[in-house]
């Protein structure tokens, strides 16, 4: 499952400023300290293509990444860091509700959660929000070697049961560690499917 090519393209202030969609687009969204880059980094097995940074929120920018010239990659900025400013937040809300009520064309959103917490109600919204806007979205859940295999699977269960409260489908949901890179060969197999799905009409 190599990624042979993976290129920045730009950053954009608001969709306008995105690069025009003639290929499929995946963006990866979650809170601002789920370890975002360093999935994208683990993803593309290319180390600093995402800046990883140890103060959470670094991404203040819609980045989009061309990978294998077949598809785009894009890094949206976290939500939810309640050490950044208050203006700096809704900014950023502001960013996010801008490319997903109007960034049509995205085939899915990747909603990044740590497994180590119970479902969070700052992620449980957002996915409400994708929902309710019919906008197509798969559940990563990072830091999964922080976990024991036992308490792995138990919090794994927890976080479906959690989701069927609400859901009477249950996104795709795909276990992830950017340390030893669990979850690496399924994230890329799936958008490899959805990729050929589309290109076959």
């Amino acid at each position: 499952m190599s990624i042979k090519k993976s290129e920045f393209v730009k950053s954009s202030q608001n969709c306008e400023q995105c690069p025009k969609v003639d290929k499929p687009e995946y963006a990866f969204i979650g809170r601002s300290n789920v370890g975002k880059s360093s999935l994208i980094n683990m993803i593309t097995e290319r180390k600093h293509l995402a800046k990883v940074s140890s103060t959470p929120g670094k991404t203040q920018l819609i980045n989009h990444f061309i990978i294998d010239d077949e598809w785009y990659l894009v890094d949206l900025p976290g939500y939810g860091f309640a050490k950044k400013s208050k203006t700096l937040r809704e900014s950023f809300s502001k960013i996010i509700t801008d490319y997903v009520t109007n960034r049509h064309d995205v085939v899915c959103f990747f909603v990044l959660v740590d497994i180590r917490h119970n479902a969070q109600k700052i992620d449980l919204e957002f996915m409400r929000m994708l929902g309710e806007s019919g906008i197509p979205f798969a559940i990563v859940l990072t830091k999964a070697d922080k976990l024991g295999k036992v308490v792995l699977k138990q919090k794994v269960e927890d976080y479906k049961k959690e989701l069927l409260t609400e859901w009477e489908e249950l996104p795709e949901m795909f276990v992830t560690s950017s340390l030893n890179s669990t979850g690496r060969d399924e994230l890329v197999e799936y958008i490899r499917y959805v990729n050929k799905v589309i290109a076959q009409g």
